[in-house]
């Protein structure tokens, strides 16, 4: 290991989607090596070559290098400094936390300053003091690489972050869909719910940067837009692009929902008039000469007021109908698709198709969707679909 260790604050910088602008940027460390190569410092604070004095001493460092580099910058940008959670561990009193000391040495505003907890494997109950010793200083917390570890929803829990990193590995495995995706999509409600900032990091490339939009990601990071750097940039260098790529989303997305709705409003058409066929006696050989293949309708069922199936399920494959008696006496009440359809009519509003949100069917193990219609007085209609994106 060398004797003299010479460590460097590098930026990364982190763009608003909202504005096209560089918001904040990440503090990453970086080693000149004596070949004065400038490599990543992340091994350097694992390393079991150096005992973990040097490394709280190299880390506080460069983060005061960092800070001082910081006070160039305006008052509207921020800077997330990472500070491993195992690390906290070493802390011995909560009143005596340096980055904070460092801040009131260089008289930075402490609401610029994000602390991004890194790593999983710290004691929670040590944790949630910290960050809220933080928060009560005016800094704001963020939890990284969130999807990534076994205990991230206990930290979620525990220090109820301002923002959440989502983990470029996870981020990068959603772009190409599956349950990858959904986790994604479930993190950013989650956010939303919980009025937490979400930023998508490792974004390389357009359409990586458009799945971001797509899952309603406020912020974005990575090469797509710059690697790490030991100068700040302008706050307008990337706003053209940012620009271009959110009309490019809108562009998409209003072809993709415009399809959608014109597929949605001929499956509801069939179901209206599925729902008149079924008034009386019906057949199902003539049914199946109707144009289900095209509507995506997997089958279709009959439940009374307080939610019990009265029928079998008609399920429709291969251009056929079949029936299965399976599930005659569920009760499916508490499903939100048949309660919302009952509050619906006690507002008044009647006549109108309940859509529930995309699930995972068990029976075919695809991604699907139950809409409900009132068929007459005793009866309701429940009709399953494919779900499209």
């Amino acid at each position: 290991m060398e004797p003299n260790i010479k460590l460097l604050p590098y930026f990364q910088p982190i763009v608003c989607v909202a504005n096209g602008k560089i918001i904040g940027y990440e503090m990453l460390a970086r080693q000149l090596t004596s070949q004065n190569k400038i490599i990543s410092a992340g091994p350097l604070f694992s390393s079991p070559e150096i005992n973990t004095t040097h490394r709280l001493e190299l880390d506080r460092q460069v983060r005061w290098q960092a800070l001082q580099k910081f006070t160039e910058l305006d008052s509207q940008t921020y800077l997330t400094i990472n500070i491993s959670a195992t690390w906290i561990d070493n802390i011995k009193h909560l009143n005596d936390l340096p980055t904070l000391k460092m801040l009131d040495e260089l008289n930075i505003d402490r609401q610029r300053i994000i602390i991004e907890i890194t790593e999983d494997n710290a004691n929670v109950s040590k944790l949630k003091e910290i960050v809220k010793r933080y928060r009560k200083q005016g800094l704001r917390v963020a939890l990284d690489d969130f999807g990534a570890g076994s205990s991230q929803l206990q930290r979620v829990i525990a220090i109820q972050p301002d923002i959440i990193k989502i983990d470029m590995r996870l981020f990068k495995q959603a772009t190409k869909g599956g349950i990858a995706s959904e986790i994604v999509d479930l993190m950013t409600r989650l956010g939303q719910r919980t009025g937490c900032q979400i930023i998508c990091e490792g974004v390389e490339s357009d359409e990586e940067f458009l799945f971001g939009l797509s899952c309603g990601a406020q912020f974005m990071q990575g090469y797509l837009f710059s690697a790490a750097h030991p100068d700040f940039k302008p706050a307008n260098l990337y706003e053209q692009h940012i620009t271009s790529l959110r009309n490019k989303f809108l562009k998409n997305t209003l072809a993709k929902i415009h399809h959608k709705v014109n597929s949605i409003n001929t499956t509801k058409a069939l179901i209206y008039r599925l729902a008149q066929a079924l008034q009386g006696d019906f057949n199902l050989n003539e049914l199946a000469s109707w144009n289900f293949t095209q509507s995506g309708v997997i089958r279709f069922y009959l439940c009374d007021n307080q939610g019990y199936q009265l029928s079998a399920d008609f399920n429709f494959a291969d251009d056929k109908w079949f029936t299965d008696p399976r599930k005659i006496g569920f009760n499916w009440s508490w499903r939100p698709y048949f309660f919302q359809l009952l509050a619906q009519e006690a507002s008044g509003d009647h006549n109108r198709i309940v859509t529930s949100e995309r699930y995972r069917d068990f029976g075919s193990d695809l991604q699907c969707k139950t809409l409900s219609l009132r068929l007459d007085a005793d009866r309701i209609l429940l009709v399953d679909i494919f779900a499209t994106e």
